[in-house]
């Protein structure tokens, strides 16, 4: 038999059973893509990450239960976190070559902050798609084509009400290519949070995402032009829900967060 070690995180969580829990899977060497993606479909979670060494830094990929993804931040900072707290890595940053470029995730402090620096996604406004809004069950005020589409509400009390019609709403994502929709709001409560967002994503088999670092890759170029300031406080109100302290840095951003352990065991393979 062949043991493969596993781990489970939750991500951008101060404790477990909050923000986005992502399986992650270091290996020595690659097995191959069906297996990778069998072992993501058995896992059902969002996102299983599989990284190896190579070079000075870190392979790193990322799976759904259904598909292998370009981006996913969750599961980048919880892949940095297993090495930072599990495996003894020693050095100042993780950097993990990836489909989207190199990804850096830096520990900030003592009290288990880390900060991931990736690159910045940027894009024009467009035309809501024909059916968004019935798929959605409201109106954007706009939309911007970006790597997941992002779809701009008036008020956190619309983005907290929204319940999609997910088949109706997959069908659509599936006509544009595979995307994802991230739904945002500004927000000016309270709590200190400059805005908050939803993600859903079914045309990739998540119908909604519990905290999406891939999404605020958008959402913080967008938010800091529109608020006129470089650092924000980003909510994502899914169910589980979890908090990012973001920096705009022009062709970059940070998005700084905790993780939390779940589990650690291994994966048991036939020969």
């Amino acid at each position: 038999m062949r043991r493969l070690p596993i781990f489970q995180v939750d991500a951008f969580a101060e404790r477990p059973f909050e923000g986005n829990p992502a399986a992650v899977v270091p290996l020595q060497s690659w097995p191959g893509d069906a297996l990778m993606q069998a072992i993501a479909a058995e896992n059902n979670l969002s996102e299983t990450a599989f990284f190896a060494p190579e070079g000075e830094g870190f392979r790193l990929r990322w799976f759904t239960p259904e598909v292998e993804v370009d981006l996913c931040g969750h599961a980048t900072l919880a892949s940095a976190h297993v090495l930072f707290a599990h495996l003894g890595f020693a050095g100042e940053a993780a950097r993990f070559l990836t489909h989207s470029g190199e990804l850096i995730v830096r520990r900030e402090g003592a009290d288990g902050l880390y900060a991931m620096d990736v690159p910045a996604r940027r894009g024009p406004e467009i035309a809501p798609p024909e059916g968004l809004a019935a798929a959605l069950g409201a109106r954007p005020r706009l939309c911007l084509k970006t790597g997941p589409m992002l779809a701009v509400l008036d008020s956190p009390e619309e983005l907290l009400a929204l319940s999609p019609d997910f088949p109706a709403l997959r069908r659509l994502c599936q006509g544009l290519g595979g995307i994802g929709l991230t739904v945002t709001a500004p927000c000016r409560g309270p709590e200190g949070w400059d805005f908050v967002s939803r993600h859903f994503s079914p045309a990739r088999g998540i119908d909604e995402d519990p905290v999406t670092g891939a999404a605020h890759t958008v959402l913080v170029p967008y938010w800091s032009a529109r608020l006129g300031k470089t650092r924000l406080v980003a909510r994502q109100a899914s169910r589980r829900g979890g908090t990012l302290w973001c920096t705009d840095a022009g062709a970059r951003v940070i998005l700084r967060g905790r993780c939390a352990d779940f589990l650690k065991g291994e994966i048991v393979l036939p020969d």
